[in-house]
């Protein structure tokens, strides 16, 4: 979201202006925003304490209130895999892992809750999470179920022990049969909800790709990618980064819509890690989703 800034509130600091534009409900409010990076003023971040001038051009994450309590809801869930300590599923494209930004319910979490299942407790906000795809991304997700398991596959996720792989369509020709994307990833300051390479202030993300499929006559490549880090939205920042953005992707590059234009086509595919109970590798594959296969074949 955007605002402009008028001659009524020239010399007003930032975080009272956001206050006075209603923007967020308080100042103490404005100013958590303004540190976690969710306003910019002229694309620039700025201290609350910043003297606002005419005609300065305010970007801002706009204000969701936090729901207190988390309810559980009837809604199924494709289960890859399941036992006392951890759980597996197949998160269908469209599902959202957990309340926020706008969704206070139908979320997996929701889901989870409704199974009336056990859940580890390490993040109350976001019972049983470990770890998250993006909304429109489809594929494994594992679910843990207490806080030992949350701490055990937490770790691997710090050291990358754990192996996540997806699919992806992505615009163009990818000449290379393999490759390796070593680019740190930040907010990006001139649209403060997405992300964006950042060599100088980023955080390391490393992605490794695969070519599985040319093509040539629809300007699309199918590839496999493994995450070696896990930032916000990596592959597709990654992707959009070196000229071959995901096909369907609102968000990132012009990734071609033509083609597909209900979200990313990118998929979680195989899983890897070492189970909390006895410490041995677990591996889990699962197919593309019908709606990636008939992209595919359309374009076969």
């Amino acid at each position: 979201m955007e605002k402009k800034i008028d001659s009524s509130l020239r010399g007003k600091r930032l975080d009272e202006a956001l206050a006075l534009l209603s923007l967020y409900p308080s100042r103490s409010l404005a100013q958590k925003a303004i540190k976690k990076g969710d306003v910019l003023v002229n694309g620039k971040l700025e201290k609350a304490h910043y003297k606002l001038e005419e005609g300065d051009l305010i970007f801002y994450k706009e204000y969701e209130e936090e729901s207190t309590q988390l309810a559980g809801e009837d809604i199924p869930l494709n289960v890859v895999y399941e036992d006392d300590d951890v759980l597996l599923i197949d998160k269908p494209a469209g599902l959202v892992v957990h309340p926020g930004n706008g969704h206070h319910s139908g979320t997996l979490v929701n889901a989870l809750i409704g199974r009336e299942m056990a859940l580890s407790n390490a993040d109350p906000k976001r019972p049983g999470i470990v770890h998250r795809i993006d909304k429109d991304t489809s594929g494994l997700l594992l679910i843990t179920k207490n806080d030992a398991s949350y701490a055990y596959i937490q770790a691997q996720l710090s050291d990358h022990s754990m192996h996540r792989e997806y699919k992806a369509l992505v615009k163009g020709i990818i000449l290379e049969d393999e490759g390796k994307i070593d680019a740190p990833i930040g907010r990006d300051h001139l649209h403060p909800t997405k992300n964006a390479v950042d060599v100088e202030h980023g955080k390391e993300a490393i992605t490794y790709f695969t070519v599985l499929k040319r093509f040539y006559n629809d300007d699309a490549t199918l590839i496999s990618c493994r995450l070696l880090t896990g930032r916000t939205h990596q592959i597709r920042v990654h992707m959009d980064y070196i000229g071959h953005p995901v096909i369907g992707d609102p968000l990132y590059g012009s990734g071609n819509r033509k083609i597909y234009d209900k979200g990313q086509l990118l998929h979680a595919y195989r899983l890897s890690f070492r189970h909390p109970k006895d410490g041995k590798e677990r591996s889990f594959e699962i197919d593309l989703p019908d709606y990636f296969k008939e992209v595919l074949d359309k374009l076969s």
